[in-house]
């Protein structure tokens, strides 16, 4: 019996937070979207630029020459 007492009496204490759990997802929520929002941000980039390339990179395998 005094063993059942023991494990009884000493569980363990949880660490306080710093702020709530719903705090962290709101952060997380506001970090990921900023991400998404910066890749976003860079799509259809290379097709902006096919001036520089000669136009040829949206061929695909005639860009290195092995039109055969």
């Amino acid at each position: 019996m005094s063993l059942l007492a023991n494990v009884v009496a000493a569980t363990e204490e949880l660490a306080p937070l710093i702020m709530p759990p719903l705090a962290f997802a709101g952060i997380a929520l506001v970090v990921f979207t900023a991400l998404a929002f910066v890749s976003w941000s860079f799509r259809d980039v290379a097709n902006r630029h096919s001036d520089k390339t000669g136009g040829k990179a949206a061929h695909g395998a005639e860009a290195h020459g092995a039109g055969h």
